[in-house]
Formats: structure tokens, C-alpha cells, sequence
């Protein structure tokens, strides 16, 4: 379905749920699917998030990983996943052309040279979305998870301000990786964002792929913290962003931020490099702690006295809600979990891969390539 013709911007409503669009830019067709709510009238403006899949994935098994098409359906607003143009290592798998990576072409299997010009892609893109369907323009976010975060980084590092804000799960850069006097660390002429972004990220400790500590893949070597740092400095934020630890998880929030922007991160101890999940236990927990305590008591059998990690933070929830708020309010959820009375196991479940989603380890990177990561069509078989 090419982008436009069964759209038509505000005016008329459509049908919910999924819809595969073609998006040309440069004169190349381009793969997206739309998540449309049911609560969608084609007359109400609606925020959009921008979903962007992992390496060897595509849109919809980004979707299944992150459940924003449930968020939205719940929330009332449009999920958008974009295809890379990288082909994965299986078919019907993408990767992102990240700027400034440059992985070994062994792992192409069709031999083809480069990838598309990403950034250029997003871009049009996001003007096609406001084309199509009726969009607030004002709140308009994206959420990356592994190679999909890291070229969400890039296209904000490149200075396009189409996103109030971004969210990233063991992913966020802040420029490519430089070696300086024996430290790495981001390359400041690599990062320049038209203007300071509200971010929330995501990491864990035991992240494999994409060490929190840095080291890996020559795309990363810089750790989390540091690319923390990078931003906190980029956004003019103040203060050591109040750490507070619940049950395995480590949150801080810089609420005061140049022009009201805010960075929240959420480090997991023993999170690997794989989506989080809240059980079922957890969940219900969550529920029934809205309707107050004595709900929790009624479902404190199922829950395990110490969760591997905090069960109240599911990712793109968590984002939902630092979007939709312009103020600094706590994103933890404060509410304590009942205690078990035994018996139960594991309390944390971690969201399966897809199929398609292979390991990528075997790759060689080489970061030698332009600063400037607008429109840049240096080839980049990248992905992780």
C-alpha cells in the first residue's frame, strides 16, 4: 500500500490496527506499518511515536518486542515502525545504515554494497505521517531499541528536531565513539542537536552486546554513564539526577534542564541486552495497586520475594508516560509490592526475541567516516 492512498491526513476516519505503507524518499521505495488506535477519528489531532526495530528484525517484530501498538491502542495515540535498509542476517530482517559504522561486508548475503541514506528517511517520513494521518505536529516522540536506538541517536545527533522526545533501550549514543589519550568517549563535532531533547533511557548491567561499562563492538566503546554525561552536558541539565534504587533497579532523573527538557534513566543490575518485561505476577500487582491496598493483599500469593529486577518497569509504558508529561514528576512507581507467602517462582519474565532476531557478534566495525551523519549514503552493514 503506497503512503497516501488510503490516507488523507484529518478529515475521515480509518480502520484500526495495522497498516503497510510504502514511504519513497529519493526516489526509493521504503517499508513502514502504521498502528492506528480504535479510538481514532480522523478528527482529533493525535500524538505519534515512532518505533525503530533492533538488527536483523523488521517493523512488526519490533512491535510484538516493545507492545507500543498496545500502548497506543490503550493511550489513544499512532505507533509508527520503520524498516531499515540494511538486510539482516535472515530474510525478512533488517538492519539501520547508522552513520559513521561500517561493519564487514561478509555478513551481507546478497553481496550488495552500503545501505540508504537513513536520516533523509526519517525525515520524510515524518512529513509523510503528518500527510497521512491527523497528527499533532507538537507531539510527535520515537523510541529505539538496540540498532534502532543507536540510529535514533544519530538522526537527533544530526540536528533534526522532528521529536519532542526520545526514548532508548540499551542503546543511546551520543556521537561516535573517539579514543582520546587511552579513554573513549563521543566525539563532540559528531552530536548537535538542533535543541535540548527530553530523553529516557534504558540499560542493563549485564548487556553483553552493548556493554553498559563500554568496550564491545568499535561502534560503542564508550559506556552508558558516559554517554549519560554527554547529554546531561548537551542539555544543560543540573544536579546528579537523585539516584534511587528499588529491587535491582537504578532510576535518576535530571529535572532541570535547559528550555524544560529532562533526562530520566533506568539501569537495570541484571539486565541483559534483551527487552524487560513485567510478569503476569507483576502485572497484576500493578493493577491491583490502583485500587488500593487491599487488592495488592488479594494477589500477594503470586508474587516472589525477590524479583530479579523491578517488575513496575515495563519500557515502552514508562516512556509513554514521560512523553505525555511536561512536568518532573516522579516516573517510578512508588507503590511497594505485598509480600509473597511463598511458593511462587520467578516474578520477571524478559521479552523473547523474535525468529528473526539473530546475534550479531561476528561483525567488524571501522568508524572511520564523515562527521556530518546528515544525508550521509557511506555504506554501513551495521546492526545491534
Amino acid at each position: 500500500m503506497a503512503a497516501g492512498a488510503a490516507f488523507a491526513g484529518c478529515g475521515q476516519p480509518m480502520t484500526p490496527g495495522l497498516h503497510p505503507v510504502t514511504i519513497e524518499t529519493d526516489g526509493i521505495e521504503r517499508q513502514a506499518v502504521y498502528f492506528v488506535p480504535s479510538s481514532y477519528t480522523g478528527k482529533d489531532k493525535l500524538p505519534v511515536v515512532f518505533d525503530f526495530h533492533g538488527s536483523n528484525s523488521n517493523p512488526v517484530g519490533q512491535l510484538k518486542r516493545s507492545s507500543w501498538d498496545k500502548v497506543a491502542e490503550k493511550n489513544g495515540f499512532i505507533a509508527v515502525a520503520l524498516q531499515g535498509s540494511l538486510s539482516g542476517k535472515a530474510p525478512g530482517t533488517y538492519g539501520w545504515n547508522v552513520p559513521h559504522v561500517q561493519v564487514s561486508q561478509a555478513i551481507l548475503p546478497n553481496g550488495a554494497q552500503g545501505g540508504q541514506d537513513e536520516i533523509a528517511f526519517i525525515e520524510d517520513a515524518v512529513e509523510e505521517v503528518k500527510d497521512d494521518l491527523c497528527v499533532d505536529p507538537n507531539r510527535i516522540f520515537a523510541s529505539g531499541y538496540s540498532g534502532g536506538g543507536r540510529m535514533l541517536s544519530a538522526y537527533v545527533c544530526s540536528g533534526q528536531d522532528d521529536f519532542v522526545a526520545a526514548g532508548f533501550v540499551n542503546s543511546l549514543r551520543a556521537g561516535r565513539p573517539v579514543e582520546t589519550d587511552g579513554k573513549w568517549g563521543p566525539d563532540a563535532a559528531n552530536c548537535n542537536p538542533a535543541k535540548p531533547i527530553s530523553i529516557v533511557a534504558f540499560a542493563g548491567e549485564k548487556d553483553a552486546q552493548n556493554p553498559y561499562a563500554g568496550g564491545g563492538s568499535a561502534y560503542w566503546q564508550y559506556g552508558f554513564k558516559t554517554a549519560i554525561k554527554r547529554w546531561t552536558d548537551l542539555d544543560g541539565c543540573k544536579g546528579n539526577g537523585n539516584a534511587k534504587t528499588v529491587e535491582g533497579v537504578t532510576y535518576t532523573m535530571y529535572g532541570t534542564c535547559t528550555n524544560g527538557a529532562r533526562i530520566a534513566t533506568y539501569v537495570f543490575e541484571k539486565g541483559t541486552h534483551d527487552w524487560p518485561r513485567p510478569s503476569e505476577a507483576r502485572e497484576a500487582v500493578m493493577a491491583a495497586a490502583k485500587d488500593g491496598v487491599a487488592g495488592v493483599t488479594k494477589v500477594s500469593s503470586v508474587v516472589p520475594a525477590k524479583p530479579a529486577f523491578d517488575a513496575n518497569v515495563d519500557p515502552a509504558f514508562r516512556m509513554w508516560d514521560f512523553f505525555s508529561k511536561a512536568d518532573t514528576t516522579d516516573m517510578v512507581a512508588t507503590a511497594a509490592p505485598a509480600k509473597s507467602s511463598g511458593g511462587s517462582k520467578s516474578g520477571t519474565t524478559v521479552a523473547s526475541d523474535c525468529s528473526t532476531q539473530i546475534n550479531m557478534q561476528d561483525t567488524t566495525c571501522s568508524s572511520i567516516q564523515p562527521t556530518t551523519p546528515r544525508r550521509s549514503g557511506q555504506g554501513v552493514r551495521d546492526a545491534l
